[in-house]
């Protein structure tokens, strides 16, 4: 390897670290990288040199001389288009190199139809347009990093599922080409499991499971610090776990499946029932004049004690919590984040989890594993494709 493409890596290497961490001293960084004081000394010059990196003063003291610390530099013309697919509905957003909001999000109403190739234009359209209308350009946009649910191989960038294009072409190849950039896609449990190691509870930490609460069940891996992705890349099927009370057909067109009686979609489709037959609750206000019922008022109703929201979100809660006995058993994390949509329930989720997890799971096992609501609330899927970007691209 030549030394200008080592010079390069450990140049991307260190902005990565800013990216996750901030403020960091060229102590810290030395540590973290395990290159020596003076090689990254001359690297972040560099960076200070190309604006990527500024000075911000003196670090706290530790009881010698105050080390200078360095901080990304936000006015930094880079971006990162960051993407949030669900079966509803696409959120994008473009952030600085602080994860602070460039151009203001939008959202756009898009249900994923396997095989249904006007999802994939009017979803490329979208992009394209929030792009052009940022009036950024495109050699100041890092790449855009989608997160998406489906069977998604983000080495190759296929997805199984949904968004297949036509002819001999990936689906991350016709998303490049059409928006003329680089583009990144993984599975949106990956990328939410992925923000919640670099910015959430799960940071620094080396064995934690993270349950994304969705219009499915989603799991990500974190397994010795890094995403766990299995032998082909498609391991936190957590959805497809036959532990269903029903024996409804499941989307991936077998039965019993986890999601079918605790996806969102399904709690959703439980509480409309329920009032178009006459059940009281605060939600029937907006159901009757709209004839809907939106997931935000749905999860807020069940943090504010509604009776039927609250129902609904703890039996699909103690579904959820009899999978998380299996896993336990299995993987003996550390640690479980409930994130995605789901988890705007906020504690309302953990007693009938927790009361599973007593029925299901061995005592002294369970014990040795902590149970908590993320806090990055609706950042996670957005950070996570944010880091997509940042993992992969070129600076």
């Amino acid at each position: 390897m030549t030394v200008v493409k080592k010079h390069n890596l450990l140049r991307t290497e260190l902005l990565k670290h800013f990216y996750y961490n901030k403020q960091l001293t060229l102590t810290e960084l030395s540590k973290l990288t395990n290159k020596s004081l003076p090689l990254i000394t001359n690297t972040v010059n560099s960076l200070v040199e190309d604006e990527y990196v500024w000075e911000h003063g003196l670090a706290p003291s530790t009881g010698g001389r105050r080390a200078l610390s360095f901080l990304l530099n936000d006015q930094k013309q880079k971006y990162i288009v960051a993407v949030a697919v669900d079966q509803m509905i696409t959120q994008v957003v473009i952030y600085d190199l602080m994860n602070n909001i460039k151009v203001k999000p939008e959202t756009k109403q898009l249900i994923l139809l396997k095989d249904d190739t006007s999802s994939l234009n009017s979803f490329t359209d979208f992009l394209r347009d929030y792009i052009s209308k940022s009036g950024i350009p495109a050699e100041q946009i890092l790449g855009v990093g989608i997160g998406m649910p489906g069977f998604v191989n983000a080495k190759e960038g296929i997805n199984h599922t949904f968004f297949k294009p036509k002819g001999n072409i990936t689906l991350k190849n016709h998303l490049s080409t059409k928006l003329n950039l680089p583009v990144f896609i993984d599975n949106d449990s990956s990328l939410i499991a992925l923000a919640e190691l670099k910015f959430g509870i799960g940071k620094n930490l080396k064995e934690v499971l993270v349950i994304n609460i969705g219009w499915g069940i989603g799991l990500g891996m974190i397994v010795n610090g890094s995403l766990f992705r299995g032998h082909t890349g498609y391991a936190g099927e957590f959805s497809h776990i036959p532990l269903s009370l029903s024996n409804k057909l499941c989307s991936c067109g077998k039965r019993g499946c986890l999601e079918v009686d605790t996806s969102l979609l399904v709690m959703m489709e439980r509480a409309k029932s329920a009032m178009a037959t006459g059940a009281t609750s605060s939600m029937e206000q907006i159901f009757k004049d709209t004839g809907n019922l939106s997931v935000e008022h749905f999860l807020h109703a069940a943090r504010e004690g509604d009776p039927l929201a609250v129902s609904i979100v703890s039996d699909a809660a103690f579904l959820i919590g009899k999978g998380i006995a299996t896993l336990i058993h299995i993987m003996n994390p550390g640690l479980i984040i409930l994130s995605g949509t789901g988890a705007i329930a906020g504690k309302i989720l953990m007693a009938p989890i927790q009361q599973a997890i007593n029925e299901f799971c061995i005592p002294w096992l369970a014990e040795q594993t902590e149970i908590r609501v993320s806090e990055l609330a609706s950042n996670a899927k957005l950070w996570g494709a944010a880091t997509l970007v940042i993992e992969n691209c070129d600076f």
